[in-house]
């Protein structure tokens, strides 16, 4: 695993990756981002996580996406539109969960960040989860992580490419593929090695099975 850089040399002078980069098939961007660094900026501060899990997923035809069949409602809006702004929905009509939408306009495929590691604003990231700063559930999760870097509804569309969400270049360790999680009802596509993650790292939301 690479080592962490300073946290606050992570934004000095940093400009958001363009919006070339999340305009390629979604296993690639999924890949890609594994390494980079998600910042969110708010009035509370800045908050900011090193990816450590992906996963991909490329409606309309995988099963396994909001966007199966084609299905085009207010929620599955923003996906159809151009890459490199967020989509966000709510797991189990409970907790936020962040996705980029990539590939082409027209084309409703996203990428799912399921978890990161903290680098930046953790003091603000423990107050948002009430946890201690040091545990590994402060963002081992898509609903966490998204708790604690303060995305929700509002951040619904967003540009991924702007001042206020971004994701910043950073390096990755040695990186692995398995089955996406709790995604059993799409039959087959439940069986698709589409998501990745950094081997070894704590903040990966379930370990391989392997």
């Amino acid at each position: 695993m690479p080592p962490t850089p300073e946290p606050r040399a992570l934004l000095d002078g940093a400009a958001p990756l363009p919006r070339d980069f999340y305009a390629r098939p979604a296993l690639v961007v999924a890949r890609a981002c594994i390494g980079k660094v998600l910042v969110h900026s708010t009035p509370e501060g800045i908050a900011a996580g090193r990816i450590v899990e992906t996963e991909a997923y490329r409606g309309p035809e995988d099963l396994a996406a909001h966007s199966a069949g084609g299905r085009r409602t207010a929620r599955t809006e923003v996906m159809f539109g151009p890459p490199g702004y967020a989509y966000m929905f709510l797991l189990y009509g409970m907790h936020w969960a962040f996705n980029i939408v990539v590939a082409s306009e027209g084309k409703p495929h996203a990428v799912l960040v399921r978890a990161v590691e903290p680098v930046i604003g953790l003091s603000l990231m423990s107050r948002r989860r009430g946890i201690a700063p040091g545990r590994i559930e402060l963002t081992n999760g898509p609903g966490k992580l998204c708790q604690a870097l303060g995305l929700d509804r509002a951040a619904y569309g967003m540009d991924v490419c702007g001042a206020r969400l971004s994701l910043l270049s950073g390096a990755a360790g040695p990186i692995g593929r398995s089955p996406r999680i709790n995604v059993d009802y799409a039959g087959a596509w439940a069986e698709k090695p589409w998501r990745f993650y950094e081997r070894g790292n704590r903040y990966v939301s379930v370990p391989p099975r392997h």
